[in-house]
This record gives structure tokens, sequence and C-alpha cells, in this order.
């Protein structure tokens, strides 16, 4: 699995405007829109089935960092297989463009997933692999696609303690864009 970004005037869901695969460069590009994208060794052994606790631990120094850099509250972990129940209902519930009043922090483990950021007229198109952190600022319109057959374990950090909670937009723009095969 790699990494790449794509941005797209959000006027010209069709035409790429700039392709990277070089997370430095991505990196660079994602800063000047104010997003966080770093990455991490993401190399702790784990179990075929890694729980929330074991996955914390094995992470618990990049963690701690990011609490004391950041103040985040609440940490928690979220996975996800080809196999389970509600993946569509999962997936369905992410692909909408949406906002939270927080930061949404996310560190990949395991897997991939596809980030979308709109941004100032720009849509970032940030697939996101492992090792991959990426930090969407409060009230940036985004949207998330786990794809038909999911596969990741990613880290989640919150600055507010109910965790998750998502203002949809109502804007269709999402469905404009590309989705994980």
């Amino acid at each position: 699995m790699h990494s790449e970004l794509k941005v797209f005037s959000d006027q010209a869901p069709g035409r790429v405007e700039q392709h990277l695969t070089d997370k430095a460069a991505m990196a660079r590009v994602l800063a000047s829109a104010g997003i966080r994208y770093e990455q991490w060794q993401a190399n702790q052994a784990l179990s075929d089935d890694p729980q929330q606790d074991e996955v914390i631990q094995a992470y618990q120094a990049d963690i701690d960092r990011l609490i004391a850099d950041e103040g985040y509250q609440t940490v928690d972990v979220v996975s996800m297989v080809p196999d389970h129940p509600e993946k569509t209902a999962f997936r369905q519930k992410f692909l909408e463009e949406h906002r939270h009043s927080e930061d949404e922090v996310r560190f990949f483990v395991e897997g991939q997933g596809l980030f979308t950021l709109h941004i100032n007229g720009k849509v970032y198109e940030v697939l996101c692999s492992k090792g991959d952190l990426i930090s969407v600022p409060a009230n940036t319109p985004h949207w998330f696609d786990m794809g038909p057959e999911p596969r990741f374990v990613a880290i989640r950090l919150f600055n507010n303690p109910d965790g998750w909670v998502a203002n949809f937009t109502g804007s269709d723009i999402a469905q404009q864009f590309n989705r994980l095969a």
C-alpha cells in the first residue's frame, strides 16, 4: 500500500491539478492548506486482531507526544475488516461531507483510508496508509472512504471527551469525487 495526494479544484472533479506520492512533498502541500500530515513508525508487532489496549500500548510514546503537543483528551482505536457485518453502514456514514468542532486526528497502524478535504475552493484527496498520521483541523469540511472491503486499524485522538461528533454540511460535493474501489 502506498500513500498519495491528489489536488483538484472543487469546480473540476475530473481534472487532477497535482498528484504526489512523495510523503515529504505531500506534507508540504497539506501544511500549506493547514493540514498536519506526518509519518510515524508503524512497526510494532500486533496480533492478527488487535484490540484497543494492545494498539494504544504499542504506540503509547507517540500518543503521549501528541497529547502533550495538542492537549487531546481522548484516545481510542477504530478498526475495520472486510467481513465486518456493518461495514456498508459504517462506510456510508463517513462518505458525506461533514465537519467536526475539533481536530480529527488519525494514525494508520495498518491498512488504508481516503480522507478528502474541501478547503478554499480546493479538494485534497489524501490516501493514507500504514504509518501516516493526518490531522484535519476543526471545522474543515471533509469526508472519509474506507472502501467496499475495508481493512484498517487507526488510532484516533480527540479534544472532546465524547469522541467523534459529525456535523453534516448537506452538500453533495462528496458524490462528485473519487471513492476507493
